[in-house]
């Protein structure tokens, strides 16, 4: 059987749980679109997030991937367009390291966009009533670190894959007044809804900033 390769982080940044996680797990062994879903959690960690990425790509052998990771103060499934070639850290991972300015593959190129049709995942999510946007811009922590190096590592391969940030949890957003959250059954349908466009959909070629 053909497996979809999705993936989680742990938490980080004093954070008890991360959504991406929760949310990884809970579709693990799934099937969408004929394919099996495997799920990984990567830890929060520049360089061995990509080490543990790697052995999962061999492991699994995945047709199509996913990665997902938490974005606080967002308020939708965010789809991400491109990932850039630095790593840049606001705050410390959860090793302790806080690289500034490096890049993630010395001498690779600027950037990777996603092989996902993240603008016909967005009007598919959309077209179901889930909160759903193309974002330009995955951050220049350890979830960018990790899309750039997936995307690095597949390039050329013919295996769709790309990521996905999502809000907090209501759980998470307690604690963080006025921060939006989606809760985990929804975010459990809406990414059912993006992994099966994800593997079948041709992507549109139109809606310009409307998906934005």
């Amino acid at each position: 059987m053909k497996n979809i390769l999705l993936t989680g982080f742990e938490p980080f940044g004093g954070e008890r749980v991360n959504p991406s996680w929760e949310l990884a797990r809970a579709l693990n062994g799934e099937l969408i679109g004929g394919c099996r879903v495997v799920s990984v959690q990567l830890p929060c960690v520049f360089g061995e997030a990509l080490r543990q990425l790697d052995e999962a790509l061999d492991r699994i052998r995945p047709v199509t991937v996913l990665a997902i990771g938490q974005a606080g103060g967002r308020c939708d499934l965010s789809l991400e367009r491109i990932a850039i070639n630095v790593d840049d850290a606001r705050i410390p991972d959860n090793a302790g390291a806080q690289p500034i300015d490096e890049p993630v593959v010395p001498a690779g190129p600027a950037a990777y966009f996603s092989t996902l049709p993240i603008k016909a995942i967005v009007a598919g999510l959309r077209a179901q009533g889930f909160p759903a946007s193309v974002s330009q811009t995955a951050g220049t922590f350890v979830c960018n670190h990790l899309f750039y190096g997936l995307q690095h590592r597949l390039a050329a391969s013919g295996v769709r894959s790309g990521f996905m940030h999502i809000p907090y949890l209501p759980e998470q957003a307690a604690h963080h007044p006025g921060a939006p959250s989606l809760p985990l059954p929804t975010l459990v349908a809406a990414t059912r809804v993006a992994l099966a466009l994800a593997t079948s959909a041709e992507e549109l070629r139109q809606g310009g900033g409307q998906l934005d």
